[in-house]
């Protein structure tokens, strides 16, 4: 594929670039919104990783390329920049987290009903260690029950992390989400409507291993992920989807439940500790606030900025 760069706010761009190029796809140019870096920065990047082109805008891009990665640190700017290469017809490549508001995760939801091919999300649904425990026969692994995952830094940027690899190891399906407590890190439990439960522990804290402990009729599996392969796994599954050589790896109704259980956790936080169905997040236009986010992480880039 033809593949355009939209925003280098964080550090998955420069990352990713190489690992793209390795699985035979062209990096056509950057288009860059200026959320984080000052003026510049784009030019700078683009002579760094030898990309041919530096756009003004996503309009001029959009006939030069087949495919758009998404990779604003603010997922509020997420459905706007994604909308002109969905009514393309253009595959989409869209950095974690999807969205923070229920209103922004439907629409893509409703992008993808219609047909767009739309994949991407936390690198941990498809780390190497939930993916090969889950190539185990399953007579040998079990079926996991009960999975104790989480990591730390944040409640969502980070956060979407751990509930993305508890997703991946017990697969969709979930119905109600309730916060337990918050002493460290906030504890969530996450209701299966088989009956299965996962608990997560998340929220603000020093960095930790994204780490997962499955519980199955067969005994218990603890697995940490190897951050140095995470961008090859997700890359791996996902290029290939987009490029119409390979299956859609998650359906993408089951890929967003992981955004849509955030949203429903941090309404049961709010709503002292109450129990909340993932319907209930619905088309809502409260949610976690990227733009904040997204300030936030450019005085943490450019402490002495304006």
């Amino acid at each position: 594929m033809r593949i355009g760069i939209v925003d280098l706010d964080t550090s998955h761009p420069e990352n990713w670039i190489p690992i793209e190029r390795e699985l035979g796809h062209e990096i056509v140019g950057v288009v860059d919104h200026g959320g984080v870096h000052p003026a510049g920065y784009a030019q700078e990047f683009a002579k760094r990783l030898n990309v041919p082109r530096v756009f003004a805008s996503i309009a001029e891009m959009l006939p030069e390329i087949d495919c758009a990665a998404l990779h604003s640190c603010d997922w509020d700017t997420r459905v706007a920049r994604a909308r002109p290469f969905v009514e393309a017809g253009k595959a989409l490549l869209v950095d974690k987290p999807f969205a923070g508001r229920g209103r922004d995760v439907e629409q893509f939801r409703a992008w993808a009903r219609a047909g767009a091919r739309i994949t991407g999300g936390s690198s941990l649904r498809f780390c190497n260690e939930v993916r090969g425990w889950l190539a185990r026969p399953v007579e040998e692994r079990g079926v996991p029950h009960t999975v104790f995952c989480g990591c730390g830094v944040d409640e969502f940027n980070y956060g979407i992390h751990a509930y993305s690899m508890l997703s991946g190891i017990m697969g969709p399906g979930i119905g109600s989400v309730q916060h337990l407590a918050e002493s460290g890190q906030r504890r969530i439990r996450v209701n299966w409507k088989d009956g299965r439960i996962g608990i997560l522990a998340i929220g603000k804290s020093d960095w930790s291993p994204f780490y997962a402990t499955a519980v199955t009729n067969k005994g218990a599996t603890h697995l940490v992920a190897d951050t140095g392969k995470l961008y090859r796994a997700i890359l791996d599954v996902c290029l290939p989807y987009l490029a119409g050589q390979a299956d859609n790896p998650v359906p993408f109704e089951d890929l967003v439940e992981p955004e849509r259980c955030a949203l429903a956790a941090r309404m049961s936080w709010l709503n002292h500790d109450r129990e909340v169905t993932l319907d209930e997040v619905g088309d809502s236009s409260d949610g976690y606030d990227g733009a904040a986010f997204g300030i936030e992480y450019r005085r943490e880039k450019y402490p002495d900025a304006r």
